[in-house]
């Protein structure tokens, strides 16, 4: 477990808190309160919202190879990286015009050791010593999310979301805490655009927040919590929107306000565990279905290896008898990014999987309720299909772990579906 030290604070703020010098601004002061209040602040940052898709079209547009020619990713890495650096030279140079003092960490400086997987890679050490140092001495430590550096010196970054993975990594190699700022002010219940009586979470375990992060919940990116979880790291999501109290005696940029927010922590550290604690939406979903899949006890292993060597994940997976003796239906769901692929796939391979017909429909999503009570009480599952039997709701396809059951359904029932459950586990009394 990592130990965690109460002086130190990593402080992650993300691409809409970027998103202008003003917001710029307004992150600066964020930071100048907490290094007011005696803390030694490493501040991992967001490229500009939108700036990395601009740079990604710029790689597209000068990075097309030639006949023979491989994709060069590490020169990809290059140009994207870029991003994250803008916003963290103009965080430091905001943060000494303010009288601070301040200065940039780059990925290779510190150095955020990577693998060789240009455009996706992974962590594999941040030795904190000389980092950490500085900050102890009073330096503020500016750092540009989403980037590292291989062993041998080549920029890579760590694929979309990757400044929350950053952000976590640099909090463990510092044994500190890490608050994520971002544009809402915790982790709700549900969506509080689709159910105006969602309620923000005090903590939320890391394998709720896992759970809802792999489920459509876009508040932290899904490796950032794998990491916290796996080092122990205290991880509270809070919102930049907000400014530090009025200035007091000795300390010009003012304090801190109570800052709210969620904390994503042990189970352990959560007295009363609830029995669901969120209801999340996914409609970055698509239903697959092999009708009249020739009934062989290989054929589901058939489909599945080559859906895996394409690289396509698959979550959902239903099996049901078809009208035509000796053949099954096959069902699976995967998301829309990866359905054409999926389906291409499988009808240039029909004749050797003997299969009749393929659908494809993207009119679908995936609802689920998450909690880590589940594990002790009997019921979810009844209350879940009641409360969507009582509104007229068909599911297609269902999953389950420990702590979460998803359903697919049609897409035009999905905010229904997900205010009935919020109601039906009296969410809204959280």
């Amino acid at each position: 477990m990592t130990r965690t030290d109460p002086d130190r604070l990593v402080m992650k703020f993300g691409g809409t808190s970027m998103g202008d010098l003003e917001r710029i601004r307004r992150a600066a002061r964020i930071v100048a309160a907490e290094a007011a209040s005696g803390r030694k602040i490493a501040v991992v940052v967001s490229a500009m919202a939108g700036k990395t898709n601009e740079l990604v079209a710029w790689t597209d547009g000068a990075g097309r190879p030639g006949p023979g020619v491989e994709l060069s990713d590490d020169e990809y890495d290059v140009v994207v990286a870029s991003g994250e650096q803008v916003t963290a030279g103009l965080l430091a140079l905001t943060l000494r015009n303010m009288g601070l003092n301040a200065r940039t960490w780059m990925g290779w400086q510190i150095p955020i050791l990577t693998d060789d997987a240009h455009g996706r890679a992974r962590i594999e050490d941040v030795p904190g010593e000389v980092l950490g140092a500085a900050m102890d001495s009073g330096q503020i430590a500016v750092v540009p999310g989403f980037q590292g550096v291989t062993r041998d010196g080549r920029i890579t970054t760590l694929g979309r979301g990757g400044s929350d993975t950053s952000a976590v990594a640099v909090a463990a190699a510092l044994e500190c805490p890490c608050d994520i700022y971002t544009d809402v002010d915790g982790v709700y219940t549900t969506d509080p655009r689709i159910e105006g009586k969602a309620r923000r979470l005090e903590k939320v375990s890391y394998e709720e927040m896992l759970e809802m992060a792999s489920l459509g919940a876009k508040v932290l990116q899904t490796r950032s919590v794998e990491l916290a979880m796996a080092k122990q790291v205290p991880v509270r999501v809070l919102s930049s929107f907000i400014e530090p109290d009025a200035p007091v005696p000795g300390k010009e940029w003012g304090v801190m306000p109570d800052k709210g927010g969620t904390l994503i922590c042990d189970e352990e550290e959560i007295v009363e565990k609830r029995i669901v604690s969120g209801v999340t939406m996914s409609r970055d979903e698509a239903r697959i279905t092999l009708l009249g899949l020739a009934d062989r006890v290989d054929a589901p292993a058939d489909v599945f290896t080559r859906l895996a060597e394409a690289n396509v994940n698959v979550d959902m997976i239903v099996q049901g008898q078809a009208r035509t003796e000796g053949t099954v239906n096959l069902t699976f769901t995967t998301g829309r990014r990866d359905a054409q692929r999926a389906a291409e796939l499988m009808r240039a391979a029909q004749a050797e999987i003997r299969f009749e017909e393929l659908r494809v429909d993207e009119d679908v999503a995936k609802v689920s309720v998450v909690g880590v009570g589940m594990r002790s009480h009997a019921g979810v599952a009844q209350t879940m299909f009641k409360a969507l039997s009582d509104k007229g709701v068909k599911f297609q396809a269902i999953s389950t772990s420990e702590i979460k059951i998803s359903v697919l359904i049609d897409a035009a029932y999905a905010e229904l579906a997900v205010r009935a459950l919020h109601s039906a586990y009296g969410l809204e009394a959280v």
